[in-house]
């Protein structure tokens, strides 16, 4: 929250204003069988907050009503939410493309063995967390055991099609820095992990996306109890290019929280500043059924040079 980050209550990021809408991001609830060091959410197995059937219904009669035609859900651990799959089949009955933001080690669950299939039966494109190529980084930043996990769940959607040639079934990876630092080139990285995951795993994904930790949340008081917050900020200022403003992810989508309250973006709902129409906050999914945002003002703070530093960041990876 603010309260517990003042440093970002106050800012000078240049203000900018929301294009035409392109994506509606869903965050299912913050229940995770994981709880990694840089989760900007907090999410974790003890989390408590779920979305509930009737605003999976309101999402699907918005979906309808605005004509959107891309659906992007995420968590926490999306699929522990027990509407995740009726949310996939319904949108995907109105032609709505899906992404699930996935951890990989979901699929290993064992009331989830299921889960691959019903994500390949329906098309849905999966974006998922690997931070790094090399069993100790990952285990060290998402827990022990989680590499070899998601290297067998890894294979599990290759058997099924992901990834392969002209069966159509996108599968992504995202890459986090471990230490308080921007991400490398997108490019290069990409090439290593391909190099690695095919010598060393026979492993294939489509694209890998980097993506900068934002110093909010789980990795906001890490960076504060080490002393290291207020040079993460400096590093994030620093590196800030005008040129990425055009294409912040803020400007082309909505996030939606588990009670189905409308924020700016993912970050800005996990520091509470709501989306505002004409001075209205705490705006509902229910109350834009029939509104136009294009031009509406984003809600920023400091946080928000973390999109803007360097290559840039969002959820489809770096912006140069």
């Amino acid at each position: 929250m603010l309260a517990t980050l003042p440093e970002l209550q106050e800012t000078d990021f240049p203000s900018i204003c929301r294009g035409p809408l392109e994506i509606l991001q869903v965050n299912m609830g913050y229940r995770c069988n994981q709880q990694c060091v840089h989760c900007h959410v907090n999410a974790g197995p003890g989390r408590t907050e779920v979305m509930d059937s009737r605003t999976v219904g309101q999402i699907i009669d918005y979906l309808h009503r605005s004509g959107l035609k891309r659906l992007d859900i995420t968590g926490g651990a999306p699929e522990l939410n027990p509407e995740f799959r009726q949310l996939v089949i319904n949108a995907r009955k109105l032609g709505v493309s899906v992404i699930d933001r996935c951890n990989l080690t979901i699929l290993e669950e064992p009331d989830q063995e299921d889960l691959a299939q019903f994500l390949a039966e329906h098309n849905v494109e999966i974006v998922a967390s690997l931070p790094c190529y090399q069993k100790e980084n990952v285990d060290k930043q998402r827990g022990r055991g989680v590499f070899d996990k998601s290297i067998k769940a890894l294979k599990r959607l290759n058997a099924l099609g992901y990834a392969q040639p002209g069966t159509g079934l996108e599968l992504h990876l995202v890459f986090n820095p471990i230490e308080p630092v921007l991400p490398p080139s997108q490019c290069a990285l990409e090439q290593d992990y391909r190099q690695y995951f095919t010598e060393h795993y026979n492993v294939s994904f489509n694209n890998l996306y980097t993506l900068t930790n934002m110093p909010i949340k789980r990795f906001g008081s890490m960076l504060l109890s080490t002393g290291q917050f207020h040079g993460y900020m400096q590093l994030l200022r620093n590196a800030h290019d005008n040129s990425n403003l055009e294409s912040v992810m803020c400007r082309s989508l909505i996030s939606l929280d588990w009670q189905g309250y409308v924020y700016d973006c993912d970050f800005n709902q996990m520091l509470e500043l709501d989306l505002r129409i004409n001075h209205k906050t705490r705006v509902h999914i229910s109350e834009i059924m029939e509104s136009n945002l294009e031009g509406n003002p984003i809600m920023i703070a400091d946080h928000c040079y973390g999109c803007t530093a360097g290559q840039g960041s969002s959820c489809g990876g770096s912006l140069l």
